[in-house]
């Protein structure tokens, strides 16, 4: 009997090789998505094409950028949450998808705690108050007292939850009555400011300073509590504003339920990446300071974080959508 069911076994074996090709394929064996959030051009956008092309040569196979903007980043989670859990679709989101939208929303579709695996932290960036060139206010004081002679009368962009909130923080800490108009993304905004649709906007750094070198947007001041070596020479909002901060952050992750050795894969090549000082320097360069952070404790800065853009929302007055 034995000897029967080892063949009975041996049989089950071939047929199980003959469709899957004759082997179990190691992973990654095709192109990668790796879905974003936000349009092109935005800082997740420019650090999820910087990262990917580097990612994946120590991969061995191609990792295709997406972008699925819209809805603060919920198009591109239902993406991510309805594919396959096999690690060939991935994310690289912001702070706004993976712990924000918590808060943001009274029925957010997702759990960012339940729905997401996590596979590693990838850096962090400030965002800048921007103004066109020839927009009468220099200084955060200057933009202030300006805003405020205007009541009303001024209108403002957002593209993300960093920029959102970072705007209404605005408005209740200084005082101020600006219409604040919701975009897909940061570069929308930009180019309504640009266009002289809005007045003004929160720019992500790594725009800003390819806007500010453009010469058409001039920076007022940034949203770190201290000078960031990524904006040398702005000034923070919180020296006129006291207490002002907002720093926002990136992460790669999967869909719930990733296999461990398609996680450690992945983990490893990340890893690797963000070890990479030409990388490091690019990402600096594109207003972006590299942190590479492991699946554990990224888990556990995906809940701190939640709790504290809980508390910024508040703060910030915003009403759930």
């Amino acid at each position: 009997m034995n000897v029967l069911l080892r063949r009975l076994a041996s049989v089950t074996l071939l047929a199980v090789g003959m469709f899957t090709g004759g082997a179990v394929h190691a992973y990654p064996d095709r192109p990668i998505r790796v879905l974003v959030p936000f349009p092109a051009g935005s800082a997740t956008d420019q650090l999820a094409r910087l990262v990917s092309s580097d990612m994946q040569k120590a991969l061995g196979q191609t990792m295709v950028v997406e972008n699925k903007p819209g809805a603060q980043g919920i198009i591109a989670v239902a993406a991510l949450t309805e594919s396959a859990p096999d690690g060939h679709t991935l994310m690289i989101s912001a702070n706004t998808a993976i712990a924000a939208n918590v808060s943001l929303f009274k029925k957010l579709p997702y759990d960012p705690l339940k729905d997401f695996t996590p596979i590693a932290g990838l850096g962090s960036n400030l965002l800048v108050l921007m103004v066109r060139s020839d927009f009468p206010a220099k200084t955060t004081e200057e933009f202030i007292a300006y805003a405020k002679s205007r009541p009303g009368k001024l209108s403002a962009g957002y593209g993300s939850s960093s920029s959102q909130v970072s705007l209404a923080m605005l408005k209740s800490m200084a005082g101020l009555d600006v219409l604040a108009v919701p975009y897909k993304g940061i570069p929308d905004a930009v180019n309504d400011v640009l266009g002289g649709n809005l007045d003004f906007t929160f720019v992500d750094a790594a725009n800003a300073l390819a806007q500010s070198k453009g010469g058409r947007l001039r920076a007022i001041a940034v949203t770190a509590r201290e000078e960031s070596v990524l904006t040398p020479g702005w000034p923070p909002l919180s020296k006129v504003l006291p207490g002002f901060e907002i720093t926002a952050w990136f992460a790669l992750v999967g869909p719930a339920r990733l296999p461990q050795d398609v996680v450690d894969k992945l983990t490893s090549a990340a890893r690797k990446t963000l070890d990479d000082p030409a990388l490091q320097q690019r990402l600096i360069a594109n207003g972006i300071a590299p942190a590479y952070q492991d699946p554990a404790p990224l888990k556990a800065f995906i809940a701190t974080e939640i709790d504290k853009w809980a508390k910024l929302v508040k703060e910030a007055g915003i009403e759930p959508q």
